[in-house]
């Protein structure tokens, strides 16, 4: 073996120790190569924390478990059944506009949210606030004056938001009052099932 060769290999020895005892520096001692960190002791703002908060919030509720409807976030209503997370932005969006829902009822009044779904998450929610106006959540409100109501008394109404709301105003405006609560169906967007949902919600007078 040549002078030249010997060097190399002694070269390349010698960067061969080097990089293993700064592997050994870097690394756990008492840790096998290559050990894999749990997810439990990784840092709160680590990616796998995050990742750990996104599954618990994926989870489907316990048979005793509530949501505070009037306190949730989007990602938490999220969870109730049959409420995805477009809905339950719609549902955070109402509330942060209009208040409180203190109710199921409450509740009834987002774009969205029928009796049939309020059939199946009423189980899982809680009402920790009160509705605007100071009514209690227990409470029914008095029926609303179609004739009379404006835009802001009617988007209060289940079913009626600001557009359905709009709608009947400017139909009451174009073709004069209501002579029947049922006349509501012939402004746009009002069908059946929105009728039946105003039933005791809404009066002529």
């Amino acid at each position: 073996m040549s002078s030249a060769e010997r060097r190399a290999l002694l070269l390349l020895l010698t960067l061969a120790l080097v990089g293993q005892g700064v592997r050994w520096l870097m690394g756990r001692p008492g840790e096998a190569p290559g050990e894999v960190q749990l997810l439990s002791v990784l840092p709160a703002h680590s990616p796998g924390a995050h990742r750990d908060s996104i599954i618990a919030l994926s989870r489907p509720l316990g048979p005793d478990e509530r949501i505070d409807a009037d306190r949730a976030t989007a990602e938490e209503l999220a969870r109730l059944p049959r409420v995805g997370l477009r809905l339950a932005k719609a549902i955070v969006a109402d509330r942060e506009a209009r208040g409180p829902f203190g109710s199921v009822e409450g509740l009834d009044r987002v774009a969205g949210v029928g009796p049939g779904l309020l059939r199946a998450i009423g189980p899982h929610l809680g009402f920790s606030g009160t509705p605007a106006g100071g009514q209690a959540a227990a409470g029914q409100e008095a029926p609303v004056d179609i004739n009379a109501g404006g835009p802001a008394e009617l988007e209060r109404l289940p079913g009626v938001g600001p557009a359905r709301a709009t709608a009947i105003v400017r139909f009451r405006e174009t073709h004069g009052r209501f002579g029947s609560v049922e006349e509501l169906g012939g402004v746009p967007g009002m069908g059946p099932a929105a009728l039946a949902r105003l039933q005791g919600r809404v009066k002529v007078r």
